[in-house]
């Protein structure tokens, strides 16, 4: 078996190949098969294998074993990675992981910014005392009461700065809103 083998490795002789493919073939297809009970698969399975040797008979070394265990080694691989693949999950197009987003169609992604821009000119237009404690407060998660003691001012007049500026911003975007839905707002 070793000179059939390196004949095929060598010589790529097909008559040494044949040899081979006759006495190892039906014993890797019955291994094959009491391991994945698939005749089938098994089959398969062989048919790679022998393919294998074929190609790789070159790399055989008889110094490091027979080549029974050799050709087994490749068929116990192939087997394994078949398995693997075998259980890996089936890619499924509608797991959420794998769907995109929605995207907002591009009249609402205008309409959103045009929003967020009115929102930061109203924002500008504040007094300074009452941006400052805004900020504080919503973008910082202050407590009013820890503003009151920085600021060294009642907690009231902090609460009623921010709602005087929550009314303010509330104001100007209900008047810009009005504006750009009756034309008057846009250039």
């Amino acid at each position: 078996m070793p000179r059939l083998l390196a004949a095929v490795g060598r010589d790529r002789d097909v008559e040494a190949f044949e040899t081979l493919f006759r006495h190892y073939g039906p014993r890797v297809k019955a291994y094959m098969a009491r391991q994945s009970r698939d005749t089938q698969a098994a089959e398969e399975l062989m048919q790679e294998t022998m393919m294998v040797v074929w190609n790789k008979a070159a790399l055989f070394d008889p110094a490091r074993g027979n080549v029974s265990a050799w050709i087994f080694t490749i068929a116990r691989n192939l087997r394994v990675s078949a398995y693997r693949k075998e259980k890996r999950p089936e890619f499924d197009p509608t797991d959420p992981a794998f769907v995109p987003d929605d995207v907002a169609p591009a009249d609402q992604e205008l309409e959103s910014r045009e929003d967020a821009d009115r929102l930061h000119k109203a924002m500008r237009e504040l007094p300074k005392e009452q941006m400052e404690l805004l900020q504080r407060s919503f973008f910082h998660e202050i407590p009013h009461s820890a503003l009151a003691k920085e600021f060294n001012l009642p907690l009231g007049t902090i609460k009623s700065r921010i709602r005087l500026a929550f009314a303010k911003l509330r104001a100007a975007l209900d008047d810009t809103a009005v504006n750009d839905r009756s034309g008057e707002g846009r250039s």
